[in-house]
């Protein structure tokens, strides 16, 4: 059982951590779902404020450091990891941005008639692209810090025993 497991270690010093890339990719699908689905609907000029100009440029910057922590957490770098985990947190803090404020608003429609901006089965549907793109930030960072950790105290037992 301790061969199994120092040939396991030993392996990853050779091989890529995807299964935590691959976590953090999907977050990043998730994410892309998330934004296409928030605009489908064709609200008038609600969408069309400052919030809508911070809401592309987050975007923009989550798919750039999400991307990049997914290569960092495939190199075993445990500092991405951290980084995942404050976009995992930053995405379910985006639920009660825009989704939240859009269910509840209401625009008035040309028969004068009050329509929701952002109806049941779209809200749920994005907070449920938010939930699980933060998810897979969590899932990913939790397992880029197991094995970074664990590959860091087999090097460490590896350097003790050269010397």
């Amino acid at each position: 059982m301790n061969d199994e497991r120092t040939i396991q270690l030993d392996r990853m010093r050779f091989t890529k951590n995807t299964l935590s890339a691959n976590f953090a990719l999907l977050a990043i699908l998730l994410d892309v779902c998330f934004f296409i689905s928030i605009y489908e609907t064709n609200a008038g000029s609600y969408y069309y404020n400052i919030l809508m100009g911070a809401s592309i440029l987050y975007n923009l910057v989550f798919l750039l450091a999400a991307f990049l922590s997914s290569e960092g957490v495939k190199n075993y770098n445990v500092g991405y990891s951290y980084l995942l985990i404050l976009l995992g947190i930053i995405q379910i803090a985006r639920i009660f941005i825009y989704p939240v404020r859009a269910h509840a608003a209401e625009l008035s429609a040309a028969g004068g008639e009050m329509v929701k901006v952002m109806g049941t089965a779209q809200f749920v549907r994005v907070v449920l692209y938010l939930a699980l793109s933060a998810l897979c930030c969590f899932v990913s960072a939790v397992v880029g810090i197991q094995r970074s950790r664990a590959l860091s105290a087999h090097l460490a037992t590896l350097n003790t025993q050269a010397a």
